[in-house]
């Protein structure tokens, strides 16, 4: 008789497996792309005095949400991020049998973190689906100037706002190394679509990544000089760009990454190995 682990890793990967679940998930991706395109012109507003809204993820729904459809939107959004971190909780629960060692670790602790954020992204549409109009950005200030009551909050945040960096350090050298190749049906692209797609995957992760990267240094500093202001995330990202010189042509260009990253979830779409 097989184990009890053994079977409940036999019903993950026939999950894994399902045509249904790819579906979703490839919708999924999808609907995140279009986030990060919105994002992108939400920034590009900001860059220019357009736009009085929270350059984060919620603010790029709350955009979403006023538009013609926007409700029927979001809440397919939603449906294809529970698939997404389903798919991801599955990928760290059964892993891959050619990985071996700490590599496969290290990837499974990744999914882990990847479904953790699919579910924060799930529960932001579904304040905007509520009509709830705080924003990340204003919970995330919050809990932070909650946190800097005592000293040892101070320390949280801190140690937040270096992991926030690192993740961001990771995702550009994720980026520029091209890792994202080995999720990719390189076999099924064509020659121009392999090239399009390095270009949109290493522009679009370098951009998050630097973003990220700004977003946890404030956190730190936050945590150092008791500013909750420094502690909103990439809103708070977007507000130093635009205080620096040329500062309109530093977010385009932000824009423009966030944009390519959109824009390369819509090729994962097709192309990913789900």
């Amino acid at each position: 008789m097989s184990s009890l682990p053994s079977q409940a890793h036999g019903a993950a990967s026939r999950t894994a497996n399902s045509t249904w679940l790819e579906h979703l998930t490839r919708g999924g991706l999808v609907g995140y792309g279009i986030i990060h395109l919105l994002f992108a012109w939400l920034i590009l507003q900001i860059a220019f005095d357009r736009s009085p809204t929270d350059g984060d993820q919620s603010g790029a729904l709350h955009k979403l949400a006023e538009k013609p459809f926007g409700t029927f939107l979001i809440v397919a959004l939603v449906v294809g991020l529970i698939a997404m971190a389903i798919w991801q909780l599955l990928e760290a629960a059964v892993g891959h049998r050619a990985e071996r060692g700490r590599h496969r670790l290290y990837e499974r602790i990744v999914s882990v973190g990847r479904a953790a954020f699919y579910l924060y992204l799930t529960w932001t549409g579904i304040k905007v689906l509520r009509g709830k109009s705080a924003s990340s950005a204003d919970t995330q200030q919050q809990a932070s100037e909650d946190l800097m009551v005592s000293g040892g909050g101070r320390i949280a945040l801190g140690l937040v706002g270096i992991a926030v960096a690192a993740i961001g350090v990771g995702l550009v050298l994720y980026g520029v190394r091209k890792k994202f190749e080995k999720h990719l049906k390189t076999s099924q692209m064509t020659a121009r679509m392999r090239r399009l797609s390095d270009r949109l995957g290493v522009a679009g992760y370098a951009a998050k990544g630097i973003a990220y990267g700004i977003a946890g240094v404030l956190f730190l500093v936050a945590a150092i000089q008791y500013d909750g202001d420094k502690a909103r995330g990439l809103d708070a990202t977007l507000n130093v760009l635009s205080q620096q010189s040329y500062g309109p042509w530093l977010l385009a260009a932000t824009a423009l990454g966030i944009a390519a990253y959109g824009l390369f979830s819509i090729v994962q779409s097709r192309y990913r190995k789900v």
